[in-house]
């Protein structure tokens, strides 16, 4: 078996261009046919439509590459994303319509209009909408559904932070701590990114307060407006990833560190001024602020896209022999692609090779410390060969004809779908 660095190693080797990984022809219909339905749809329907549609593409950040990575074939890997998909249309039965009925059924609490009212009720004077789930769930589930729901609501909550704490603990260790320390240890790596993340749970709880304070306490608005200030520019580097073979590696940062500056910018002015409300309207420069934060996005968007552009275009290309079948333009070449830090991971794999196993017997306190930490051996050093077989089945993207004809076919319903539901209840 190959250790757990040599693997994370090799599989990343798929995720590191920075060039996204499509499998064939097909996959990359379905994601043109997606973004040219957005198009019409969202400029026929709302500009704000369009907005909420583009951060689809930031979606596919660190934490669904994970996932992806762990599939066993990519068969398996898009129908786990349909899947997904299909579950993501349920929201609007299962929250926008029980807070219309509770809106109805709790009138004088959760549809408050009277600020000083609002702000006896829940805290809030614009509001009391982050209250209506769960008075519905304690005023009308009888006892044991109530601490079920609510159990399943706090499993739901855990499940999604330690989705995010993980992709954030292995994007430091491996990103950037490998290029501080390089000679590294898998032990310490270890134990780096599980200190990464206590790090990242103190920051979160010290930043409760700036959630109860940015769009006037309202947490579905403060969502979609981080959302707004922050995605566009991931969401623009996959785009052009895909879709232009001329995008390079300076061209990706450079648009990601610009409109990353200019969604703080934002940001920290909405949370300077307040987003203010009919009574008490923000002091924030209008020029800053008076923008909706979904019309904002679709700007920001296109300045990511703009930058990275312009900036690609002055600096070398990237050599075709690093993008065969990452890119449209590439995506039916048979030739074998050689990884722009291949000379990297060779290397990466020789530094975090685990040091020769012990003769001597450990104690029971050290088998379970090794145990507790993930530290314990897992299998013994993998000859060359095995190596490159690993590497060949963990980069294998073949598909059976029948089972790539299904979920390409559910691929296009869902989006079909999906984009439906965005213009008609928008």
């Amino acid at each position: 078996m190959a250790t757990p660095a040599a693997t994370t190693v090799l599989a990343q080797q798929e995720s590191t261009s920075p060039h996204i990984a499509i499998a064939n022809a097909a996959d990359i219909s379905v994601i043109v046919i997606y973004f040219l339905v957005v198009l019409v749809v969202g400029l026929w329907s709302r500009p704000c439509v369009l907005s909420r549609c583009l951060f689809i593409g930031s979606s596919l950040g660190q934490v669904i590459v994970q996932r992806c990575l762990s599939g066993k074939n990519m068969s398996h890997v898009k129908a786990g994303c349909i899947l997904c998909g299909y579950l993501k249309l349920l929201p609007m039965f299962l929250m926008v319509m029980p807070g219309m009925i509770s809106r109805i059924l709790y009138r004088d609490r959760v549809a408050c209009v009277v600020p000083s009212v609002c702000k006896k009720t829940c805290g809030t004077e614009v509001g009391c909408t982050n209250i209506a789930y769960p008075t519905m769930v304690v005023e009308l589930m009888p006892d044991g559904l109530r601490g079920l729901m609510l159990s399943v609501m706090l499993a739901s909550l855990m499940s999604s932070l330690t989705s995010i704490f993980n992709s954030a603990s292995t994007l430091f260790t491996m990103d950037i701590y490998t290029k501080i320390r390089s000679t590294a240890k898998e032990r310490e790596l270890m134990i780096v990114g599980r200190l990464f993340i206590l790090g990242l749970i103190g920051i979160s709880i010290a930043w409760v307060p700036v959630i109860q304070s940015a769009q006037s306490g309202q947490l579905f608005d403060y969502i979609q407006s981080i959302t707004s200030y922050l995605g566009p520019p991931i969401a623009a580097v996959f785009f052009l990833a895909i879709f232009c073979k001329r995008v390079n590696e300076q061209g990706a940062f450079w648009g990601l560190i610009v409109g990353l500056v200019i969604g703080l910018c934002r940001m920290f002015a909405e949370f300077a001024y307040g987003t203010g409300s009919c009574a008490l309207p923000s002091e924030c420069p209008a020029i800053i602020c008076k923008v909706h934060y979904l019309y904002f996005a679709i700007i920001l968007f296109a300045v990511s896209v703009t930058i990275i552009l312009i900036v690609s275009l002055l600096t070398k290309p990237i050599d075709d022999v690093h993008l065969y079948r990452l890119c449209w333009t590439l995506r039916n070449s048979k030739e074998q692609r050689v990884d722009l830090d291949a000379g990297e991971m060779v290397q990466g794999v020789e530094d975090y090779e685990e040091e020769p196993a012990q003769e001597k017997e450990t104690n029971c306190c050290k088998k379970a410390y090794n145990w507790f930490c993930g530290l314990e051996q897992t299998g013994p050093k993998l000859s060359k060969e095995e190596e490159e077989a690993l590497q060949h089945k963990l980069t294998d993207t073949t598909e059976v004809p029948l089972w790539r004809r299904v979920v390409n076919i559910n691929a296009i319903i869902l989006l079909s779908v999906a984009v439906f539901c965005h213009g008609f209840f928008a």
